[in-house]
């Protein structure tokens, strides 16, 4: 089931367990040090996918330098392979286009990622880059104008 909540509306239970995830995904796994929880969260909203108290997907979706960024996407290890890192994009760019239309989307996706997110639309706007010994490109969703009638 997803869901879409503000910090303020996530029990602590549902924030520990977002928390565990991003920890074990971001800094054990991937080796990096770096201070997980900071100040976006405060603002974002954070999407997840739960089935019983387990989280499958994950995001944070927050308003920075007039655009919508996606960050701390994350699918954890017993849920890759099965499309729910395809559905939580779908279903967060979903969310940004009713709840912030007419807005470019910023991530900040891992290399080996960019043929999936190129496969959402999203372009580099950035060269490679390294942050926390991984690399990195700056990728944007364009907004889109709406078709024409000759283009339908």
């Amino acid at each position: 089931m997803w869901q879409f909540k503000q910090l303020e509306e996530l029990s602590a239970k549902e924030l520990h367990s977002i928390l565990r995830e991003r920890t074990k995904v971001f800094v054990v796994e991937q080796g990096a040090a770096f201070q997980e929880v900071d100040d976006v969260d405060l603002q974002a909203t954070h999407l997840v996918k739960r089935c019983k108290d387990t989280i499958n997907a994950y995001c944070r979706i927050y308003y920075k330098d007039k655009k919508i960024w996606l960050g701390r996407v994350l699918v954890p290890e017993h849920s890759r392979g099965i499309g729910n890192g395809r559905e939580l994009l779908k279903v967060a760019l979903n969310y940004i286009s009713v709840r912030y239309p007419k807005r470019e989307v910023q991530i900040q996706a891992e290399a080996y990622l960019k043929d999936f997110y190129e496969s959402f639309g999203f372009e580099i706007i950035s060269d490679i880059y390294y942050d926390e010994n991984i690399a990195h490109y700056d990728m944007l969703l364009k907004v889109k104008e709406p078709l024409t009638l000759t283009e339908v």
